[in-house]
């Protein structure tokens, strides 16, 4: 079977964000004041080829841990779908 996961990785919340923080300040000199707290992470979208969701799903944490998210500084969310 052939799984779609959309990964989600964002900067731990305690940990500063120089990318947004940059980012916002732009956006309030742009006149844009609307917006705060602006958090800046990355998008991933990966095909895996498993015999169940349960091996997919536990393909794409490993993935996560090993290879994509940084654990000291970032987080990960995950969705998975069948193709």
């Amino acid at each position: 079977m052939k799984f779609i996961a959309e990964v989600n990785v964002m900067p731990l919340k305690a940990l500063l964000d120089p990318q947004g923080k940059a980012v916002g300040k732009t956006l309030v000199k742009s006149g844009f004041n609307e917006f705060s707290n602006i958090r800046i992470g990355k998008h991933i979208t990966l095909e895996v080829e498993e015999e169940n969701e349960d091996l997919a799903t536990q393909k794409v944490i490993d993935i996560c841990k090993k290879v994509l998210v940084n654990p000291v500084m970032e987080g990960f969310e995950y969705t998975l779908s069948e193709l």
